[in-house]
């Protein structure tokens, strides 16, 4: 069962090394009990009860690991406007094709995007 008071995470998770990046953080987020990670597929497609779940009113955290932002779009397609969006970019990861991301920088990542979670809202 669900935590519904938990915010919810979207990603990116397309090919790159930083789209894989965002995906990971994002289910670290899930696995720790952060957040509880929806599926941003679903949202972009119109699928209903994923539709429905993001315009909910919880807390939204949109990881993105380009300047495509591809996540925060199908949201916003939606008609949702994330209360948080992470452009790893932003952070200094690069994105590379047909490369595999540094597993390394999954924990600081989620650090990061949990420190923006724990910040009140204005």
């Amino acid at each position: 069962m669900a935590d519904k008071t938990l915010p919810l995470v979207y990603s990116c998770s397309g090919c790159s090394s930083a789209a894989q990046l965002a995906n990971a953080v994002a289910l670290r987020l899930d696995r720790d009990g952060t957040a509880e990670m929806s599926c941003i597929a679903g949202v972009g497609g119109g699928v209903a009860p994923l539709v429905k779940l993001a315009q909910s009113g919880r807390t939204i955290i949109a990881i993105d690991g380009c300047p495509l932002a591809c996540a925060r779009e199908c949201l916003v397609k939606q008609g949702v406007s994330p209360d948080h969006h992470l452009l790893l970019n932003e952070l200094g990861v690069r994105k590379k094709m047909h490369a595999d991301f540094d597993p390394a920088a999954v924990e600081h990542l989620a650090r990061h995007a949990a420190g923006l979670l724990s910040k009140p809202q204005p």
